[in-house]
């Protein structure tokens, strides 16, 4: 198995009964090194029950979980040093200031710095990786909202994690730090080949920044692909258009990129105009969640 193929995260009938409920029913998925996985659903469909047993955090009822070659309900100090996790809120430390709470924060994983594990991040590397350059002297209570959430990945990157929990990262962006915030989510996972598991219901956000995504419904996974192959799934075909010598024409086929080159190959710069159209993450998302609410017995 190379680098690239290394499994990090290995789930295998996971379920969770809560009585006689099952809020998680034998859920199934890997993610491999360097991969970014977005779990998606509604609310209720099980996403905060999974990440919290992934984490170590919340006992399974059934199944196998291997979250960096170890059991997360057995998982040691060690273990939870190569892991990052980054919640939607945290306790407040306002009167911290950043370079100061970063470097305290680095002194809890020293001790676990080994030839497997890296040496946490110096205080000023990592207020250089996510941004927050020219505040690392402020307190964080005078920090923006978008800062404070840069502060926050900091914080779960402290100790170089080769696994990131995300946990709604960009509730609240406005749009200029969600943008920022993906080119930093993405540098990571190109300069660090971190692992990152997402949660998020936004669904540009998970298009953009997601190898694979998960939709988890009921407690159940309905589908599993990237943003293109569940889209195909639902729509088949994609619609593809353009004009030549004054004509509009429209095509729909499941392979809209051969079409097109087909087309330039045979008419070169006489077409104009050309567009495909793919149904959206959302489109496909909701069709998705509606087939398996209507028809529940196919997804057991």
């Amino acid at each position: 198995m190379t680098t690239s193929e290394k499994v990090v995260l290995d789930v295998d009938g996971l379920r969770m009964r809560y009585g006689s409920a099952d809020v998680l029913d034998d859920v199934t998925f890997q993610a491999c090194h360097g991969e970014v996985l977005a779990l998606l659903g509604p609310n209720g469909a099980g996403k905060t029950t999974t990440i919290e047993i992934l984490e170590g955090f919340r006992a399974r009822s059934e199944g196998r979980v291997q979250v960096l070659g170890t059991d997360p309900a057995h998982g040691d100090e060690r273990w939870r040093a190569r892991l990052g996790v980054v919640l939607q809120s945290w306790r407040d430390h306002g009167k911290w200031r950043v370079r100061e709470l970063l470097a305290h924060l680095g002194t809890y994983y020293t001790a676990y710095a080994t030839a497997q594990i890296e040496r946490p991040w110096n205080a000023d590397e990592l207020i250089e990786a996510v941004g927050l350059t020219g505040h690392a002297d402020k307190k964080i209570k005078k920090l923006s909202g978008g800062q404070r959430r840069r502060l926050d990945v900091a914080i779960g990157l402290v100790g170089r994690p080769e696994l990131l929990f995300l946990d709604e990262p960009t509730a609240a962006f406005d749009p200029q730090a969600r943008h920022e915030f993906h080119d930093l989510v993405r540098g990571l996972v190109d300069t660090h080949e971190t692992t990152v598991l997402l949660t998020t219901h936004d669904l540009d956000e998970a298009e953009k920044l997601a190898d694979r995504i998960l939709i988890l419904n009921g407690g159940q996974i309905i589908a599993d692909g990237s943003a293109g192959e569940l889209a195909r799934r639902i729509a088949g075909e994609d619609e593809v258009r353009w004009v030549r010598e004054g004509k509009r024409f429209t095509h729909k086929t499941t392979d809209s990129t051969g079409f097109a080159r087909d087309l330039f190959t045979r008419y070169g710069d006489d077409i104009r105009e050309l567009e495909v159209h793919r149904a959206s993450l959302e489109q496909t998302y909701l069709a998705l969640v509606r087939q398996a609410e209507s028809t529940p017995e196919a997804t057991r």
